[in-house]
């Protein structure tokens, strides 16, 4: 029998949940202003789920970094087994999506050598349950437009802005500047 465990997190956009079976996370709940709302979605797939903290305390704290604009990777074991297989194809290959890029459906569609499949792989990324881990935000429409998100575009948007490189403008004078010489 399959146990499930979760680990509540308060970030600056409110909370956050991580939800695993001994082989690893199976869902993340993106943050809701509200503690128990973030409860309440867990316990309405996860039934049975018991709160540890403690078995939480890295993806936690690295969720809380991330939400707070610091750039994170999350490398943790993933449990999607029930998944059918081409979701499980469609996922591994988002997760390789370097932090701060995005790429299109169609890409992703090429990467699993099934270049017509770009609606499919949209779907697929819709039953996303560990959003960030699998960073299905990461993939917009062919022309950069954000599309489809299942917690909505505006949280979409929130986290591709909080992954944008942080440019440091540096005011110069011309006469200090040796490009001026």
């Amino acid at each position: 029998m399959m146990t499930f465990a979760y680990g509540l997190q308060h970030v600056s956009q409110g909370w956050v949940a991580a939800v695993a079976t001994e082989h690893g996370l199976c869902a993340l709940v993106l943050p809701r202003r509200e503690c128990r709302d973030v409860e309440l979605t867990i316990l309405r797939s996860y039934p049975d789920a018991v709160y540890d903290q403690d078995r939480f305390t890295d993806i936690l704290s690295r969720l809380k970094r991330y939400f707070s604009g610091e750039r994170m990777e999350f490398p943790d074991a993933v449990d999607v087994g029930t998944a059918t297989a081409f979701r499980q194809e469609v996922w591994r290959a988002a997760r390789q999506i370097p932090y701060g890029e995005t790429r299109s459906y169609a890409w992703l569609a090429e990467r699993i050598n099934r270049p017509r499949a770009a609606r499919a792989v949209g779907q697929a990324l819709g039953e996303n349950p560990i959003p960030l881990v699998i960073p299905c935000h990461r993939i917009v429409g062919s022309g950069g437009d954000l599309r489809g998100f299942a917690d909505g575009l505006e949280m979409k948007a929130s986290l591709l802005a909080l992954e944008r490189p942080r440019i440091t403008h540096r005011c110069t004078t011309r006469a200090a500047d040796p490009a001026y010489l």
